[in-house]
């Protein structure tokens, strides 16, 4: 087992995984994310996640982040504590935890869960994940290798952060129809289609359980199919990337 953590916005949650069959070993606990969310309050209510599964794993721990990651290094933050912005986060939580940390982006790690359990699965060429939540986490693969922090939730559709018409959050916000809000999928999913001619779309997000809403409405020459793991993605792709390095692969 190894524990994977996911800092989100209003909750941090985490369970120490079972890596041969890309499950829960145990209920995840789930504790609300602090505010304001600096470093050091998250590393605070990421400590009781920790001592509630101490003993059962102390081995590496595995953490997603909503920002970009290079280097343990979170350049930019969107949607949390702005004091996370050029912050040194993997050493800072190694240290708070005292535990070895690998963080790395929520998108990435749920899209390395996909490729390994899920719906990516002995999938070849280019596969692109998107994560649609609050706002839209991205995640490329080729032949099954990350190209981490892609960050194409921003990209410019239609003369706007795509996110901001895109993303399940605007859609709930807005109040609009599920035909309503495809139309804005349509139009991102297009221009990511034309920018990078994928070989498949994977759709996750806790809205993806509700894909056959919208996915049918969409008309693309890519396929897109929605993610297997749903929520519990970004905690085993986390879990994944902690024991990938600590075993040097």
């Amino acid at each position: 087992m190894t524990l994977g953590i996911d800092i989100g916005g209003s909750g941090i949650k985490g369970a120490p995984v079972d890596l041969d069959r890309g499950e829960f070993a145990l209920p995840r606990l789930r504790v609300p994310t602090p505010q304001p969310s600096t470093p050091s309050a998250c590393a605070r209510a990421m400590g009781e996640i920790v001592e509630h599964f101490a003993g059962r794993d102390d081995g590496p721990i595995g953490i997603t982040i909503p920002a970009p990651v290079i280097d343990g290094v979170t350049p930019s933050m969107a949607n949390l504590d702005q004091t996370w912005a050029g912050f040194a986060a993997e050493d800072f939580l190694t240290g708070q935890l005292r535990r070895p940390v690998t963080l790395l982006n929520d998108a990435d790690a749920a899209g390395i869960a996909e490729m390994r359990f899920g719906a990516g699965r002995d999938r070849g060429g280019l596969v692109i994940m998107t994560t649609l939540g609050t706002g839209i986490g991205t995640a490329l693969f080729h032949n099954g290798v990350l190209i981490p922090n892609s960050e194409l939730g921003h990209m410019e559709v239609d003369g706007h952060d795509a996110e901001t018409r895109a993303s399940s959050g605007y859609r709930e916000r807005e109040g609009l129809s599920w035909k309503k809000w495809a139309r804005h999928l349509q139009r991102y999913y297009a221009a990511l289609e034309r920018l990078l001619c994928p070989d498949l779309f994977i759709v996750g997000g806790g809205v993806s359980k509700k894909h056959e809403r919208f996915l049918p409405l969409l008309d693309l020459r890519t396929p897109i199919v929605p993610a297997r793991l749903r929520n519990e993605a970004g905690i085993i792709g986390a879990a994944l990337a902690a024991r990938h390095r600590a075993d040097g692969a």
